[in-house]
């Protein structure tokens, strides 16, 4: 399918305003120039908490949808290469996803590279998880119905995290979403050869990974590379979107691929026409749009299940 046209405009805009390309400026210089993006729905309320971490405390926006007790909580891992992304820049994701799904969401503002590189933004990721489940009562979320997700580099955090949780017997999520993530070091597949040009380049990967992981021959550790795991049977159901004009949209179907191999249940769509930030795009995409409606109602069915066997042991 040909690329969506609202892409095609918003990528000529870009380039009328000469703007240089990512992968030839600083950290500092992208973080200054990223633009605020139009505000989500209304949620009953929120507030910024820290959870503590190994490493010192670790800043989470949470976002409540209405007043109850016992809601459902999904753990958000913003995206931006590890090294670019906020919880600012998806609030309006977050407010979508806790609206749609009715629950918590607690968004998550791990520690960025250079300033943090690798493992700082996974040791930040696990430590969010386990706090949230560990004070499940005082934010009113119900323990055993908390799922993980994350958007790209937050997309593998949430891989990465699903797998941490399994191999050190922590909290088990309910389900994993995983949008446009990165799952492997290789940077080698048809996808990244085919979509060289929309935003998301092979180059501006390469910056990312060079900052997060300077030392590039520990990159295919699997709590870099989670497709790397030589076992990935008993992670959490899994939700993966991925986007055909993505340089990793290939990695992302051959992680649900991999998963279901191993008797994880996975449901996989690639939404056609669409580029790298379609989803956190939901207010200019249609597609966006319907991919947050399928996680959230993904999601609803996961923690639907989840309450009906704690109610039925």
């Amino acid at each position: 399918m040909a690329l969506d046209p609202i892409a095609e405009q918003m990528l000529a805009q870009m380039a009328a305003m000469g703007s240089p390309p990512l992968h030839t400026l600083t950290p500092e210089q992208i973080r200054a120039a990223r633009m605020p993006l139009p505000p989500g729905p209304d949620v009953h309320h929120v507030e910024d908490l820290e959870a503590p971490g190994p490493d010192g405390p670790i800043p989470v926006r949470i976002y409540w949808p209405r007043e109850a007790q016992d809601l459902p909580a999904l753990l958000w891992f913003h995206g931006g290469g590890w090294v670019i992304g906020s919880v600012e820049g998806e609030d309006a994701t977050a407010r979508r996803l806790a609206t749609l799904a009715d629950c918590v969401v607690v968004s998550v503002e791990y520690r960025l590279a250079p300033e943090h590189p690798y493992p700082a933004a996974v040791t930040d990721a696990y430590a969010a998880i386990v706090w949230t489940v560990q004070n499940a009562p005082r934010l009113g979320v119900d323990p055993a119905r908390v799922a993980i997700a994350g958007y790209s580099a937050g997309g593998n955090l949430a891989a990465v995290a699903a797998q941490l949780l399994r191999d050190r017997g922590g909290p088990t999520p309910v389900h994993q979403v995983l949008v446009n993530p990165v799952t492997d070091c290789a940077m080698d597949t048809p996808s990244y050869a085919e979509n060289d040009r929309y935003i998301l380049t092979p180059e501006v990967m390469r910056w990312f990974f060079d900052h997060y992981c300077p030392e590039g021959g520990i990159r295919t550790r699997p709590d870099i590379s989670p497709l790397r795991a030589s076992d990935l049977s008993g992670l959490p159901p899994a939700t993966v979107v991925t986007a055909e004009y993505d340089p990793l949209r290939d990695e992302g179907m051959a992680y649900a691929e991999a998963m279901r191999a191993a008797g994880v249940p996975v449901e996989a769509r690639c939404f056609p026409g669409q580029m790298h930030t379609f989803f956190v795009n939901a207010h200019l995409f249609p597609q966006g749009q319907q991919a947050v409606e399928m996680v959230a109602e993904r999601l609803r069915t996961a923690f639907a299940r989840a309450a009906a066997t704690s109610s039925n042991p």
